[in-house]
């Protein structure tokens, strides 16, 4: 998922290559946040507001979920350590997590990926968390935080672009359904949840490695 860096590769590599650290964590994280298949949980959540207020109460929620996903990248380590547990545990929690929502977005369900919305205007509940900010992407920014604390301004950078996508897509959101129309949302949502999978496997896999390395250690 994201590729590790030694100090001395760190020092002797150039500043471009960055690069692709930043796209590849800002691919991973537009996959976890899921803009496109947020969609119809946005039209379906702001039929009772008034029109003119959508595109405030969308802009509402990104913020939310922003600055809720930058405490957890900034304050994720902290924590981590305050409750006593390691990047080992966080990886295989982590990929559990990635790969029950990945798999509800494979296998569409009648009440969506988060479940149902209620009638009332939307707050933080259910768009900026857990439909943007849910447990998968919480815990991807803390796992990006926890491996390579020497590249948080990256990470940070990587959830500013990631983030401007999703709220570009969900202040579109009602254009988009009768543009594309649901099915070729739905299609598109079951392609991002295949990814995911395999990213959700990979994060097990790297977790489940450490784990055997310790004890064979």
């Amino acid at each position: 998922m994201i590729r590790r860096y030694t100090a001395a590769s760190i020092d002797e590599a150039p500043p471009l290559a960055m690069n692709p650290e930043l796209v590849s964590a800002t691919i991973l994280l537009v996959l976890v946040l899921d803009p496109v298949g947020n969609v119809p949980l946005v039209v379906g959540a702001l039929q009772t507001a008034p029109p003119k207020r959508r595109v405030r109460i969308v802009l509402r929620e990104c913020l939310i979920a922003y600055v809720v996903l930058l405490g957890f990248l900034f304050g994720g380590h902290a924590f981590l350590m305050l409750m006593h547990l390691s990047e080992t545990s966080l990886s295989i929690a982590g990929g559990v997590i990635l790969f029950l929502i990945a798999l509800r977005m494979v296998f569409a369900h009648p009440e969506g990926i988060f479940g149902d919305s209620s009638g009332a205007e939307p707050f933080i509940v259910p768009l900026a968390i857990p439909a943007i900010a849910g447990p998968s992407a919480l815990a991807t920014v803390m796992l990006m935080a926890s491996r390579e604390p020497q590249h948080i301004e990256t990470w940070a950078a990587a959830l500013t672009a990631a983030m401007a996508v999703t709220t570009l897509t969900l202040v579109a959101a009602g254009r988009l359904q009768r543009l594309l129309g649901e099915r070729a949302i739905r299609a598109f949502e079951r392609l991002m949840g295949l990814v995911l999978t395999a990213v959700a496997i990979e994060m097990l896999l790297s977790g489940i490695k450490s784990v055997a390395e310790q004890f064979r250690g």
